[in-house]
């Protein structure tokens, strides 16, 4: 069944199962990774820190090991707690209430926010460690498609960096990493 017409919970099941095989394939946690001052470490420490201020008393993830001293093992935990919460059935129901996004059902709010990030740096972990970087093409259309006409509020939020010039017959991977201001031609 394609991404897009999973549950929020079956979704980030199967983009989280992604980044985890990608974490487990790392040897060399120092690699340098397209983001700019980033390693390896950094991609997995991003994902793991910022979604549990996103929740606020919304949700509670249980708290792992730093990703400065076992990154594989605060992602394990982290994840687990994510799907947990997704898993949850009283999940729906509920609401993340945030000043900038305003009130959104929270599996809703993890699925739009989270799991696309997970989706995307999915491929920044790939590419720094030297494994499979392809990305679910329907699914990097369908996340390209949804952000380009937000750009400019996208852009000033200070989350993405410059737009990468891609080719014009590019494929959807290639266009939504020179979107999120990847260059899809990046090497370590």
């Amino acid at each position: 069944m394609p991404l897009s017409e999973l549950t929020p919970a079956d979704r980030h099941r199967r983009i989280a199962a992604e980044f985890t095989a990608r974490v487990d394939g790392v040897k060399n946690w120092d690699s340098p990774a397209p983001v700019a001052g980033w390693a390896a470490r950094d991609v997995v420490g991003h994902l793991v820190t910022w979604l549990p201020g996103l929740l606020g008393s919304a949700a509670t993830i249980p708290p792992g090991p730093s990703t400065d001293d076992d990154p594989a093992a605060a992602w394990h935990t982290h994840v687990a707690g994510v799907q947990a919460i997704l898993d949850d059935p009283a999940t729906p129901q509920r609401t993340l209430s945030n000043p900038h996004i305003g009130d959104v059902p929270l599996d809703r709010a993890i699925d739009q926010f989270y799991t696309a990030d997970v989706f995307m740096h999915t491929w920044d972990l790939a590419r720094a460690t030297g494994q499979d970087d392809r990305l679910d093409p329907e699914f990097a259309a369908l996340l390209v498609g949804g952000m380009e006409p937000m750009e400019e509020i996208m852009r000033s939020s200070g989350q993405y960096g410059p737009r990468i010039a891609v080719p014009d017959d590019a494929d959807a991977q290639t266009r939504l990493l020179g979107f999120i201001g990847r260059d899809p031609f990046w090497t370590p």
